[in-house]
């Protein structure tokens, strides 16, 4: 086989963890009062840093049979990596990692690793099939710390040897997991151990490129003199490309002998940022070096984006989750940044958001039933108590799933009285959408509380934020403010807290008039202030001039934006009808959230005592599933040539 027919760019061996991260930035662990979950691992890092940069690649690891096993497992997955060398152990929990950020010198880190899945990894793991897809194989060198784990090193090595792939080694010297310090020790970065050196040297000779910070390659080395370490390590690899990581003054790579001054290898420029977090900077490294080596650029360009890669990492919170996305890394190549703090710069951010963030939804047919007045009027008339509102929804619920969207099946709810059926749609496949507006409040006000980023962190990620705002382009200026500042500090707190966001806009609530042309200047409007979401939930326009209109706003200002789904406004299903046969037409619009259309006479039937539960169901799932039909058969007819 070929290295053009290789079915996998790189695979990586070794280490998976979950990654626990202190959100309070200079604070001792001891005080951490919050974590944030991350993947974790220098492999497991690799890998997704490598697919996020277009590269194909798979990890060789562990797993416990457990809900961080499958995090892990899925995260992978949902990052694009190759997870068919993931093996689940039936006995092991899967290893995780305390950190934290305590100052620009400081970043503690506490490893639980005593018996845990990853550290189980033994030469049987190891698929030669799987294997001999490979252009290349990472290893890492803190799996070489046991003899289970040198040996499935070894044969990783070994069989891409075989196959005519490259050997990668990161020497990601740990000292705690080499048992070189104590437990307290697992930030230390370098403790001398003649021991690990003469185990490394017995590895360097079989591998084509070695990578290391100055203090890696000491240990690799055993002197901590740079230049004499890279020379006993050019000794027992002559004929390994050494690649030397310099933090702030990039990195210098040695494809032959090494000259007396590290300025004299081949060097990359190194990126004038501030050092926020040198976790993980080394795995972002690596992975914009793969990107590069993997495509035959030269080795210069390879350590350009190698430095660019780490630099993204040291400017953010976590590892894996800061590792850029192709297109995010060649916007900043090209573009640079203003900003020391990259991750102050709102482009970068918002690039990096929308190029990294899970799931693709190509089309949505959500039911909408996220009403709480409109149904505490419908109770209150029948002289139903509102805790029967929540049965209801549960009832909407289940004609979700029986009307028979398939994979394009969404809702939206609230939390006020829709929590059960919230509780009950989430972790399966539907797309969620979740009310967080206080129902019909001009100016926008948040239900549950003043502050969004206190709501979002209760929510699971899963649920995407939907704020109903009534704003017109032409309110009085001190209300259309007020309503951008809100609606900004909501878009701040979901990216916090790594939710989507959806915006809806309803504009016939204020005096000013209403024409075609209403929603997409309230569009173009909020954009320039500067909100990006993900998702638009708008009243279907009339003409083809709206829709140019809005579909030009979301193309200059946010080309990566989810799309526009249509709101229903209680219409007749007839002018639904009519609108889905103009919207079809457009490529922005990916479909429809529809609430009252389909439930309002289920609704009154249920709470009046006319229907029973199953009746109430078999309504509401008939009148989405001829919805559901109306929007196919428009799309179907555009796309008939």
């Amino acid at each position: 086989m070929t290295a053009a027919d290789r079915l996998l760019d790189v695979i990586c061996v070794g280490r998976s963890s979950v990654d626990l991260y202190g959100e309070q930035i200079g604070g001792r662990l001891e005080d951490m009062a919050s974590f944030a979950k991350y993947i974790g691992g220098c492999p497991a890092n690799i890998s997704v840093g490598a697919a996020r940069l277009g590269l194909r690649s798979a990890l060789v690891t562990r797993v416990g049979d457990e809900h961080m096993g499958r995090f892990i497992r899925e995260e992978l997955e949902r990052e694009g990596v190759d997870v068919r060398g993931v093996a689940t152990d039936p006995e092991r929990l899967t290893a995780l990692v305390i950190l934290g950020v305590r100052d620009r010198e400081r970043f503690p880190l506490i490893f639980y690793r005593e018996d845990c899945a990853d550290a189980a990894l033994e030469e049987g793991d190891i698929d030669p099939a799987l294997i001999a897809e490979a252009k290349a194989v990472v290893v890492t060198g803190t799996h070489f710390s046991r003899p289970n784990l040198d040996a499935a090193s070894r044969k990783a090595m070994d069989l891409a040897r075989r196959a005519g792939a490259k050997v990668i080694l990161d020497i990601d010297y740990r000292p705690v997991l080499w048992g070189a310090t104590g437990h307290g020790g697992g930030e230390s970065r370098f403790v001398a151990d003649r021991g690990v050196t003469e185990h490394l040297a017995s590895i360097l000779g079989g591998c084509d490129v070695i990578v290391g910070t100055e203090e890696e390659f000491h240990i690799a080395g055993g002197a901590t003199d740079t230049i004499a370490a890279l020379r006993a390590v050019r000794e027992v690899a002559p004929e390994a490309l050494l690649v030397c990581k310099r933090g702030p003054m990039g990195c210098s790579a040695f494809p032959g002998a090494v000259p007396d001054d590290l300025d004299q290898g081949v060097t990359g420029p190194g990126f004038p940022v501030e050092v926020y977090n040198v976790l993980g900077a080394g795995d972002a490294f690596m992975s914009g070096f793969l990107r590069g080596f993997l495509r035959g650029a030269a080795l210069e360009e390879c350590c350009r984006l190698a430095n660019a890669c780490g630099a993204f990492a040291v400017s953010r919170h976590g590892c894996a989750p800061a590792a850029p996305s192709w297109m995010e890394l060649q916007h900043f190549l090209a573009e640079g940044s203003p900003h020391r703090q990259l991750r102050r710069d709102e482009a970068l951010n918002r690039l990096h958001w929308s190029t990294t963030r899970h799931g693709d939804w190509p089309e949505v047919l959500a039911f909408a039933f996220d009403h709480r007045s409109q149904l505490e009027e419908i109770a209150d008339r029948h002289g139903a108590p509102h805790h029967r509102i929540g049965e209801f929804k549960l009832l909407a619920l289940k004609a979700t799933r029986e009307a028979g969207a398939g994979a394009s099946a969404g809702v939206i709810i609230d939390g006020r009285h829709g929590q059960d059926a919230l509780d009950a749609a989430s972790g399966g496949d539907l797309w969620i959408g979740r009310a967080i507006e206080e129902p019909g409040s001009i100016p926008l006000r948040f239900d549950g509380g003043l502050d969004a980023g206190s709501i979002l962190r209760e929510w699971p990620a899963e649920h995407v934020v939907k704020c109903l705002a009534f704003y017109h382009p032409d309110d009085p200026p001190a209300l259309r403010d007020e309503q951008e500042r809100t609606l900004l500090a909501l878009q701040e707190a979901a990216r916090s807290t790594r939710h989507e966001l959806l915006v809806e806009i309803i504009a016939g609530r204020s005096e000013p008039p209403v024409d075609d042309a209403t929603i997409p200047r309230a569009v173009e409007r909020l954009y320039r202030a500067g909100l990006h979401p993900d998702w638009w939930k708008l009243p279907p326009p009339e003409t083809q001039e709206a829709w140019d209109r809005i579909a030009a706003s979301i193309d200059d200002h946010d080309p990566h934006c989810r799309g526009v789904l249509l709101l229903g406004l209680e219409r007749p299903e007839e002018e639904l009808k009519a609108a889905f046969a103009l919207a079809a037409r457009q490529p922005v619009c990916k479909g429809f959230a529809v609430g009252r259309t389909i439930f309002a006479e289920a609704a009154d039937g249920w709470f009046g005592g006319v229907l029973d539960d199953e009746g109430a169901v078999a309504l509401m799932a008939r009148n989405y599933r001829r919805l559901i039909g109306h929007w196919r058969a428009a799309r179907k007819e555009e796309a008939t040539p």
